[in-house]
């Protein structure tokens, strides 16, 4: 397909997508789910899995495979975006208040669905045709134990935002954890990915990078005042060149050294001055979101086939999965938050918060697909413990807070004078 016969199959996808994405997304929303999960379920029901079963043929006609390299790189501009939106939002000084509880449970989000999904891995291994052929067993157990403990940052922060849950404890608690939780995930990714290639060189680079990454992130903070009068001498037209400008090359930088885009999108965003001018450049872009995020999402869908499933050795290991991250994740975060004393409250909304694994976890399976560690048994395993974990998400917290209402006593009414 040459590039002129590729623009307009872009076009149509793109249409496709978007309505796709409007419509689950209306009816998921009368079941109290964010928009977010109406992509993420939108982009399965455009794959092999819903659209790809019932009309091979038209599946293949609207999104042929020499679209798919587009729909990534395209999806690649609204998820970066995204996340530096979500890392403006993100306010560090309500952080501080909760580092010490948040650390725990962060190690706890992470250790504990770790170690589970390796001994699912392990245990299943020669029971289940799951992991490709020359990759090694430990390899394969450790992937899966790394994406079994990635936590939805960005959805995370889209439901507590959405809610109007930022001020609350447990919704800074989550934020502080979910976002730790993400950066040692990835560094853990790196250093499985480093294994695989049988070299230390990409852990070192991550770690490295990581270190130089950080410095320069200091460094933007202390020159927050130079910044600042450099930003009110800008046109509103350069300054929203220099934010674009600076989120991609933020992306490009730790996409390079194997923590992916996102990170350094989202870190840009935490430590940028705040400003009206900023805040108007912030808002102008944020539609790029909106129009290219999805196509994320319908690329993972395209390469997940849930008819892969029906093997009953399959269905075994995807129930043992769900199984290892909700009780990994949600368990021990809720546990480890009663561990350093926060009430039953917070800490069970802090694990079901922490238990959503969403659009991380599927941009750690999408890298897995790409560097051959996964097979499509696995990734489809994977694609469903991250739906399920995420859509468990809104529903749990919403029973909590009806079982809190009817547990606190309503106010007696006051004597009338």
């Amino acid at each position: 397909m040459t590039p002129t016969e590729l623009a307009p199959t872009f076009f149509l996808a793109a249409i496709v997508i978007l309505l796709a994405c409007r419509l689950v997304g209306r009816v998921l929303r009368a079941f109290g789910q964010p928009p977010v999960v109406g992509e993420m379920v939108t982009g399965v029901v455009l794959g092999p899995s819903v659209l790809g079963l019932l009309a091979p043929g038209v599946e293949q006609a609207i999104f042929p495979d020499e679209l798919r390299p587009v729909l990534y790189v395209v999806g690649q501009i609204g998820l970066v975006v995204f996340m530096f939106q979500a890392g403006y939002e993100f306010r560090v000084d309500r952080m501080r208040q909760v580092a010490r509880p948040a650390s725990l449970v962060s190690v706890a989000g992470v250790l504990t669905p770790m170690l589970l999904g390796v001994l699912l891995a392990v245990l299943a291994a020669g029971h289940v045709d799951m992991y490709p052929p020359g990759v090694p067993l430990l390899v394969s157990a450790l992937f899966v134990g790394v994406t079994l403990s990635i936590t939805a940052f960005p959805m995370l922060a889209r439901i507590i935002t959405e809610r109007g849950l930022t001020g609350t404890r447990f919704g800074s608690l989550s934020l502080a954890a979910g976002a730790l939780d993400d950066a040692v995930a990835w560094v853990l990714l790196a250093g499985v990915l480093s294994i695989s290639a049988a070299s230390i060189g990409p852990f070192a680079l991550a770690a490295g990078g990581s270190a130089v990454f950080v410095v320069l992130l200091v460094a933007v903070v202390r020159s927050a005042g130079r910044l600042d009068r450099a930003v009110r001498r800008l046109t509103p037209e350069n300054l929203l060149m220099a934010v674009v400008l600076a989120v991609f090359l933020a992306a490009w930088y730790t996409d390079t050294i194997g923590l992916y885009a996102v990170f350094g999108a989202f870190s840009l965003g935490v430590v940028l001055p705040r400003s009206e001018q900023v805040d108007a450049a912030v808002r102008t872009v944020k539609p790029v979101a909106t129009v290219f995020l999805p196509l994320f999402f319908t690329y993972s869908g395209l390469n997940t086939d849930l008819a892969l499933l029906v093997d009953s050795g399959v269905l075994l290991f995807a129930v043992g999965a769900l199984v290892a991250a909700i009780v990994g994740k949600l368990g021990a975060c809720w546990a480890a938050a009663r561990l350093v004393g926060e009430p039953n409250s917070v800490a069970a909304r802090v694990g079901a918060l922490m238990n959503a694994r969403g659009l991380m976890q599927l941009i750690a399976i999408n890298v897995g697909l790409a560097a051959g560690i996964v097979t499509p048994q696995l990734f489809s395993v994977l694609v469903l413990v991250a739906l399920v974990t995420t859509i468990m998400a809104t529903p749990l917290l919403t029973f909590l807070d009806r079982r809190e209402r009817r547990r606190t006593p309503d106010p007696e009414p006051e004597p009338v004078a």
